[in-house]
């Protein structure tokens, strides 16, 4: 049970993020008529969560279908929303920009797995700003529980001889076996935007802007000029939004407005945009917008390449360490506090599967030998920016069965994940009395309550 119930807080939840728009694309099932299965507290379980759960799972997990998994799936799901009520009971929340950011990511994440912003919106048929409004209250109940756990296992560590027996209670043939690793560091500097690009770009909304004044519609202009393909097709408009869940200059003019007014062009990190407010409805406002980026001009990647040169011979020199520089010089958030060093999406760890090494990473990384630095390359970072990095292959492990020498911290972060599972179990065996909990009569069979603590 505890392994269903891992993958229902890690994997299974990254499923959850595209099942509400893989109902549309979904075969078509001869399955009961929808309805509410369990509840607890003020979160309900429909069967048709549990359905799609157990459709996904087997998807991903090649298992055979059976009523003991789709028992174990369903506890999955009644453990979850526990969490959830005892998180509004001591007050576990997420702040709303944290949930825009993470929902942006797992978008740009998906569109990268299909191409594209566009082939995502035709694989399901919807658009992104759809997509985003259909994925938000699930990414934000994933975030949640996540904050939960977090302060549920804050406190539980595990000691050198924890790991050392943990990894000693693994019989020898079931060791796994490592395919090539490599650790790998980046500095990033993204591409300056010159002051006539800019200009350019403003000039345009100006002018834009007029022609809305004169007459013209704003929805038919945004379609034709907009830069945002997450809305552009929907002529700009974004849908509803609380405050503070847009960045703070869009969200200060947009609440400026009267409806149907227009602001005046206005800069973002995202870059120029012209806002048109629609509607107000209590904390809420609906807007639609034009986006125009500020182009990147070859000679501003240049200067980028130029001031990576001078980081990377500060690095050869020893005059700074690798971690130093990307600490000082990186533009990039996630990896500059972490030594410049990239992690593995599947472990958090920085031993990266070279067969899971990004392409265009693998190319520069595969003619260096160990402890070397790339001379700088220029490429597109995931949010669209022009941008150039230098890259460190600080590490290649050659294939081999997990040992405690070569593997020593995936083994503790192993043996660490164990021990914080068993304490979610015990949480939840001490917990599961204080929320209010009903499941329907057809799933008692599979074992109700006393499942959950198993």
């Amino acid at each position: 049970m505890k392994k269903i119930h891992q993958f229902a807080l890690l994997a299974f939840a990254a499923l959850c993020l595209i099942v509400s728009s893989a109902h549309a694309q979904a075969p078509v099932q001869q399955v009961q008529v929808d309805g509410i299965i369990a509840k607890v507290d003020n979160h309900v379980i429909l069967r048709s969560d549990l359905e799609f759960g157990y459709l996904q799972y087997l998807a991903q997990s090649k298992q055979q279908p059976s009523e003991d998994l789709k028992c174990q799936i369903f506890t999955s799901l009644l453990q979850d929303k526990l969490l959830l009520a005892r998180a509004e009971i001591d007050s576990i929340t997420v702040e709303e920009v944290m949930v825009t950011g993470e929902l942006d990511e797992r978008i740009n994440y998906l569109a990268s797995q299909v191409g594209g912003t566009e082939r995502l919106e035709q694989y399901y048929n919807k658009s992104l700003r759809q997509l985003k409004d259909e994925l938000r209250k699930t990414v934000r109940e994933q975030m949640v529980m996540e904050r939960m756990q977090r302060e549920i296992t804050s406190k539980v560590s595990v000691t050198p001889k924890e790991i050392k027996r943990y990894f000693n209670n693994i019989p020898k043939d079931s060791l796994p076996y490592f395919s090539t690793e490599v650790e790998i560091g980046q500095i990033v500097i993204h591409a300056e935007i010159g002051r006539e690009q800019k200009q350019a770009a403003r000039q345009q909304l100006e002018e834009l802007r007029k022609r809305i004044l004169a007459g013209e519609d704003f929805a038919t202009l945004a379609k034709q000029y907009s830069q945002d393909p997450g809305s552009a097709q929907d002529g700009g408009e974004l849908g509803f939004f609380k405050k503070k869940e847009l960045v703070p200059e869009y969200e200060a003019a947009a609440l400026r407005l009267e409806p149907g007014g227009i602001s005046n062009v206005i800069e973002s990190q995202f870059g120029f945009h012209l806002i048109q407010l629609i509607e107000r409805r209590g904390q809420e406002f609906n807007t639609r917008h034009i986006l125009i980026k500020p182009a990147t001009a070859t000679v501003d990647i240049n200067a980028a390449v130029t001031e990576l040169d001078s980081v990377r011979s500060l690095i050869v020199s020893d005059s700074l360490t690798f971690a130093q520089a990307a600490k000082e010089y990186s533009d990039d958030t996630n990896t500059k506090d972490n030594g410049g060093m990239l992690t593995s999406r599947a472990t958090g760890t920085t031993y990266i599967p070279m067969d899971q090494v990004d392409p265009a990473i693998f190319f520069v990384i595969d003619t260096l030998e160990v402890g070397e630095i790339s001379k700088p390359v220029s490429f597109t970072t995931p949010d669209g920016k022009d941008a150039a990095r230098i890259l460190y292959l600080k590490s290649k492990t050659p294939p081999h069965l997990a040992n405690l020498t070569d593997d020593y911290q995936k083994i503790a972060n192993a043996a660490l994940a164990q021990k914080r599972s068993s304490a979610v179990s015990d949480w939840f065996k001490k917990n599961v009395n204080t929320v209010y909990i009903e499941i329907d009569p057809q799933y008692e069979e599979c074992g109700g309550l006393e499942h959950l603590t198993q």
